[in-house]
């Protein structure tokens, strides 16, 4: 369910709230009774003519959007259909990652050979999908939980594992910076949850720092990508040699 769809459920209770009908509301936006009942029941209210109906109700978007975010639950992971809608356009799947670190459009742009108009129709679109709120001024509020990682076999990881895991580890991770390590050990069932716990963190300490450098020159940034892995595992030539 889109960003707008929700917005509309909630302008619905506060024209309800406000005593007013939809011919009230028409009257306001200058348009007939019949076509404001079909603009709510339809269910894709333009933002601009959501910004409409808050001014005729007399209410602050900003409050309103606010509302609604609050009211919901944000999400963990996507469905296969969610995330195999996202994978199936190249661009769309730039913008969902660009996104997911809080990037502007302009930051987008500028950063990739993508028009205004492209980045704007992949929002769009990504708010269909669900993965984000879109806002006036092409603002918009990420629908996902902190904790929030693609499905570890859905179609976004299968297209990362096939297309960028060999991309990603044929460098050296010997650059400023730059470092790889690789740890095996065996260790109790009851601390290996601690570990992914820490993992998490870490992850979510990355994210934050990320947001609190946009405002530094982007002279002062490199582009980093963190990979946090743990798994039971060994290698399958050492398992043949088991005992």
């Amino acid at each position: 369910m889109g960003g707008t769809t929700d917005l509309i459920q909630a302008l619905k209770k506060e024209l309800k709230a406000a005593r007013m009908t939809y011919a009230d509301l028409g009257r306001a936006l200058g348009m007939a009774e019949s076509s404001v009942k079909r603009m709510f029941a339809k269910g894709d209210m333009s933002l601009s003519k959501v910004d409409a109906v808050c001014r005729a109700l007399q209410i602050d978007f900003a409050d309103l959007a606010r509302q609604v975010a609050d009211h919901q639950v944000l999400l963990l992971e996507l469905t296969r259909e969610q995330e195999a809608m996202v994978v199936a356009d190249k661009k769309l799947l730039l913008v969902a990652i660009c996104v997911l670190s809080q990037w502007t459009g302009e930051q987008i742009t500028q950063a990739y050979r993508l028009t205004d108009a492209e980045v704007v129709a992949a929002l769009a679109k990504l708010d269909r999908i669900g993965l984000i709120e879109l806002r006036p001024h092409n603002r918009y509020r990420l629908k996902l939980a902190k904790a929030f990682r693609w499905r570890p076999h859905g179609p976004v990881m299968e297209y990362f594992r096939d297309k960028a895991l060999i991309d990603y580890f044929s460098g050296g991770f010997d650059g400023a910076n730059e470092g790889l390590l690789l740890v095996h050990g065996s260790i109790s069932h009851a601390v290996a949850p601690a570990f992914i716990e820490r993992m998490q963190r870490v992850a979510q300490d990355f994210a934050q720092q990320h947001l609190a450098d946009q405002k530094m020159p982007e002279a002062q940034r490199t582009g980093y990508t963190m990979l946090l892995a743990m798994r039971g595992w060994e290698f399958r030539a050492f398992t043949t040699l088991r005992r």
